[in-house]
């Protein structure tokens, strides 16, 4: 096997001997991200560095990263040896491939994220939010009505009253305050 090995081109070589140890280390790290033992999932940055203010979920350079470019890098190689002639195209084309990996890593971890992110309603958040009288609300917290707002990609009808004159139905109003009991204060727009 090793003569095999050592009569193969230096290019395809190379990409065998990046292949070999990524692939062996992309499976071991998922394995332990499977079991739990992997804590960071490629988040966390491996050096120290001011990338500005930049509002991403993740480093661009981690281990995770390299260890996918090299995935796609070197078993693009490997695949498209025989039937791409030109190294530099070749080349390219694995380059291409390994940042592609990445950028689904990217993608992937972006959509995960977004299962742990905190939906869940809570009125403090439609203060300041438009919403529409879906019940007439009567004048100078006479009594109350009620409002439809969206909060969170979902709609909500809650109680609302006004200081101002009666608010008819299907009218927009701004939310000003949330008044005892879970009652908002809403101002005619």
């Amino acid at each position: 096997m090793m003569e095999s090995f050592e009569q193969l081109a230096p290019l395809l070589k190379t990409f065998w001997l990046v292949a070999i140890p990524a692939s062996l280390i992309f499976i071991i790290q998922t394995i332990l991200t499977f079991i739990g033992a992997d804590a960071t999932d490629g988040i966390e940055a491996d050096f120290e560095g001011d990338l500005g203010d930049m509002d991403a979920p993740f480093q661009l350079f981690s281990f995770r990263n390299l260890i996918n470019f090299l995935l796609g890098f070197s078993w693009t190689g490997i695949s498209f040896y025989g039937g791409i002639e030109q190294a530099w195209l070749l080349i390219l084309i694995a380059i291409a491939v390994g940042l592609l990996f990445v950028y689904f890593f990217f993608i992937i971890i972006q959509q995960v994220q977004k299962l742990a992110e905190d939906n869940s309603f809570k009125l403090s958040n439609t203060i300041g939010k438009t919403a529409e009288v879906y019940l007439t609300i009567p004048a100078h917290k006479t009594g109350k009505g009620k409002v439809l707002i969206s909060v969170n990609g979902a709609y909500h009808e809650l109680e609302a009253v006004t200081e101002n004159e009666e608010i008819k139905s299907n009218l927009l109003v701004k939310i000003i305050q949330i008044e005892s009991d879970n009652l908002l204060l809403v101002t005619k727009i």
